[in-house]
């Protein structure tokens, strides 16, 4: 029986022997937590969806909410998994839920929250200006607040030619409103007409863009990508030659006031 413990001391104090057990203990570690990360990641998780797209301040309803399985990996700490969290609330104000998609507690807000003004996000040296549009150049009201988009005009030259080309480029839609000043997609049925894009720019482009519309040149929107508004560029103005354009066929105020500002 002594030699026997002998031998089994002498085999846990080999060196060789800690190492090899240290390895497989080690190697067990980590399989069992590769697959506990595997089943966590793959095995169905019940949650939420849209079955329809959700625009922005629109109430969501029961009718818009279900549920259905999904892997349980792609279910972050922001994903809304309890309908209860978002029937009776709020798509924020520059978001929109699309259809099949899940809800995001950062897409999500209280009814008190959506009812903020747009002169509470006008930064300060800016101002809010607008644009007239329609449900053609809108894209079948395909353009939604916070999207980014360029603007175009088109008019004609001395000559009569058609002038089209970029005047603004990158510009974040504030707001999309209806003849009334009501928000297109603050409903639960159909979207509403769009009459109106809402910007914030600075005062000496805000001069600018409504003396364009006095004139009676076109202005119309273009839309671009979702990269395009996920990576916004500086917004600026890039028709250099079209803004001497406008300068060279309007009055100075000063000149109208006698020269006096």
């Amino acid at each position: 029986m002594g030699n026997i413990i002998i031998s089994i001391k002498r085999f846990f104090q080999n060196k060789n022997t800690v190492t090899i057990f240290a390895i497989l203990i080690a190697v067990g570690i980590i399989y069992f937590a590769y697959n506990f990360r595997i089943k966590k990641s793959t095995e169905p998780v019940n949650v939420p969806y849209a079955t329809q797209e959700i625009g922005p301040r629109t109430l969501i309803t029961q009718e818009m909410v279900s549920t259905k399985a999904v892997p349980g990996g792609i279910v972050t700490k922001d994903v809304l998994t309890n309908p209860d969290n978002i029937i009776g609330k709020y798509v924020i104000n520059t978001g929109v839920v699309p259809k099949d998609g899940l809800f995001f507690n950062s897409m999500v807000i209280d009814g008190d929250e959506s009812l903020t003004s747009i002169a509470d996000d006008i930064p300060d040296g800016q101002v809010t200006c607008s644009m007239e549009v329609d449900l053609d150049s809108t894209f079948g009201n395909s353009i939604y607040p916070g999207n980014y988009i360029d603007i175009y005009f088109k008019t004609n030259d001395e000559t009569g030619r058609v002038w089209i080309g970029k005047f603004i480029e990158s510009i974040r839609v504030l707001a999309v409103t209806d003849a009334d000043g009501k928000n297109v997609f603050e409903t639960n049925t159909a979207p509403e007409r769009p009459a109106f894009l809402k910007f914030n720019v600075n005062e000496d482009v805000y001069s600018l863009f409504n003396t364009i519309q006095s004139m009676g040149i076109v202005l119309f929107p273009v839309q671009r990508n979702a990269n395009y508004s996920k990576n916004p560029k500086e917004t600026r103005i890039v028709g250099v030659e079209f803004q001497k354009y406008i300068s060279g066929n309007t009055v100075d105020s000063t000149i109208i006031n006698g020269g006096k500002k």
